[in-house]
């Protein structure tokens, strides 16, 4: 596992930031300038490789959004995926990818389990983040190729209940 409750996240190859997990890195202005406003808990898994690695699907579905969250600190290029899960529409956003993914999966793009939808970014295209995907489950489709990755702590109850565990799709990855 990786600490990311620190000022700056750790420049490594291979990591996992934890869902619901309060951060300390997150000082760019996209998340508040007051403290008492500073987004700070994570509503998503972060997998950290090097950048270039494909990001696959966990099961057939439909893109729905493409876009770029180009603010320092955001996304970059990203992805959001519609699929069905015990009965229900889920969508799955992928973010910090490369410039690529969206040419290779725009909007309307179905695909089967397994295939790939992009690959991880390098920092100077993904936010300015060492290379991950932001992977982060929604009830409701985002109007835009947008969550909100991590939230303020009056916002973390309500928000797990519209954010699922990413774990539900990508396996017990911690405990």
């Amino acid at each position: 596992m990786l600490d990311l409750s620190g000022e700056a996240p750790p420049a490594v190859p291979w990591s996992i930031g934890r869902y619901d997990e309060v951060r300390g890195i997150y000082t760019q202005d996209l998340f508040a300038t007051d403290a008492a406003a500073r987004r700070c808990v994570h509503m998503g898994i972060d997998l950290g490789a090097p950048a270039g690695v494909a990001v696959h699907a966990f099961a057939s579905g439909e893109v729905v959004r493409a876009g770029v969250n180009g603010q320092p600190g955001d996304y970059g290029p990203t992805l959001v995926t519609a699929h069905a899960l015990d009965g229900r529409r889920l969508f799955v956003l992928h973010g910090h990818l490369s410039a690529a993914s969206l040419s290779h999966s725009p909007v309307g793009r179905r695909f089967e389990r397994g295939e790939v939808l992009g690959w991880l970014g390098t920092s100077e295209e993904n936010g300015g983040w060492p290379p991950h995907v932001h992977v982060q489950l929604a009830w409701e489709c985002p109007p835009t190729a947008d969550l909100p990755g991590a939230v303020t702590l009056a916002e973390r109850e309500a928000a797990r209940a519209r954010y699922p565990d990413p774990r539900r799709i990508l396996g017990p990855l911690y405990r």
